[in-house]
């Protein structure tokens, strides 16, 4: 259990999913139709479900690039988190919306691993959530010609160390997308 005693409720934490940033994502099609599974879980399964959406310089606001890929879509009464930073948390309102609903536990999926989704399933865990990373619903981009590993291997080792992840009080987890219920 989370060290947030008072909060018992999970929810299903969808980081960046938008145009500009999964447009080259590895196994991008993939990965975009199991965090719909997850969606349509959540739903199902009356978990509330966020969205976060990054702006920048290159990733204006508005702009097409900005809005959630077309296979996806939020329904009006989700939770809608805007960030700048790589952790979700961050200069954001996702502590207040996650508190507001008593969320404990997050289940996180979305895009870039090596950024944001490590940014936000460490940020989460230092503020007493209990995460889940759903190991099949997260993905990056390629940027082994600056010296990275390769999208496969980002995304293998990340599930492997967050599986093995320990803090006082707090539980991490992979699941895959098959594997998860709610």
């Amino acid at each position: 259990m989370s060290t947030l005693s008072d909060r018992p409720h999970t929810a299903l934490l969808v980081v960046d999913v938008q145009n500009g940033v999964v447009a080259g994502a590895h196994e991008r099609d993939r990965v975009v139709a199991n965090i719909s599974t997850l969606v349509g879980k959540a739903r199902a399964g009356g978990v509330p479900i966020v969205w976060v959406q990054h702006s920048s310089e290159n990733l204006t606001m508005d702009s097409d690039d900005w809005q959630l890929v077309p296979e996806l879509s939020r329904d009006g009464s989700e939770s809608l988190v805007h960030k700048t930073y790589a952790d979700s948390f961050e200069a954001t309102d996702l502590e207040d919306v996650l508190a507001r609903a008593g969320i404990g536990h997050l289940v996180v999926s979305g895009a870039q691993t090596d950024e944001c989704i490590r940014s936000t399933i460490h940020g989460a865990m230092v503020r007493g959530y209990d995460v889940t990373l759903v190991g099949d619903a997260h993905t990056t981009e390629d940027l082994s010609e600056y010296g990275a590993p390769t999208p496969d291997k980002v995304i293998a080792h990340t599930n492997l160390y967050w599986g093995e992840h320990r803090a006082p009080g707090r539980t991490a987890a992979v699941r895959t997308t098959d594997e998860l219920t709610f």
